[in-house]
């Protein structure tokens, strides 16, 4: 019985494009949890997906000279949140690195979501999802909604003319309309900077 739902499940990922992550729950009409299980236990085993954390997969890219490649932090939080059905924010340091206000790579990343609450290790790394209002998840700017983020980790009293400057500059690559929409969600100070990459 486990071989023939091996066959299935192969079969289907097969169809994906290499990098595409899976989830056990993608395969439940191939059986019972514990069959699926196993079943893609006995994959991993014969090479054919990668376990990135507990109940999440990979059929990796496939580097000429470094081997397997594995998908990013970035692409498994966003994997995990469309499961979910769930809006993500990065923040914290996280957000400054995006923004390429630090240099520092946090080991536990943190994001922001409408969704369940929870932490997926992955390696040695962590991805934190932290319950939030959905005010503070309703951005739709891929540059404003990090920009109220950083601004928040670093701060009103704490940011420097320079780091205003670097927000500022980056946030005339975002949409017009995706920047005034998200000028509504932010804190008079955070609204106040952000109005000035405008005007620029």
């Amino acid at each position: 019985m486990t071989y023939n739902i091996v066959i299935q499940i192969l079969k289907k990922i097969k169809k994906a494009r290499r990098g595409t992550l899976f989830f056990g729950e993608d395969f439940i009409s191939k059986g019972n949890s514990e069959a699926v299980r196993k079943a893609l236990q006995r994959l991993v085993k014969y090479g054919e997906l990668v376990r990135i954390s507990n109940g999440i997969y990979v059929r990796p890219e496939i580097d000429p000279v470094i081997g397997p490649i594995t998908p990013g932090i970035e692409n498994i939080a966003k994997a995990i949140a469309r499961r979910d059905k769930a809006r993500i924010i990065p923040t914290g340091l996280y957000a400054l690195n995006r923004m390429g206000l630090s240099t520092q790579v946090p080991m536990n990343v943190v994001y922001l979501t409408d969704g369940a609450a929870r932490k997926v290790k992955v390696g040695k790394r962590t991805i934190t999802f932290k319950k939030a209002t959905p005010k503070n998840v309703a951005a739709i700017g891929s540059i404003s909604s990090l920009a109220i983020q950083a601004l928040r980790t670093i701060g009103r009293n704490k940011i420097t003319p320079d780091e205003i400057m670097a927000i500022q500059l980056l946030l005339k690559k975002e949409k017009t309309t995706h920047l005034q929409h998200d000028l509504r969600l932010a804190p008079e100070w955070i609204r106040q900077i952000m109005l000035k990459a405008i005007n620029l």
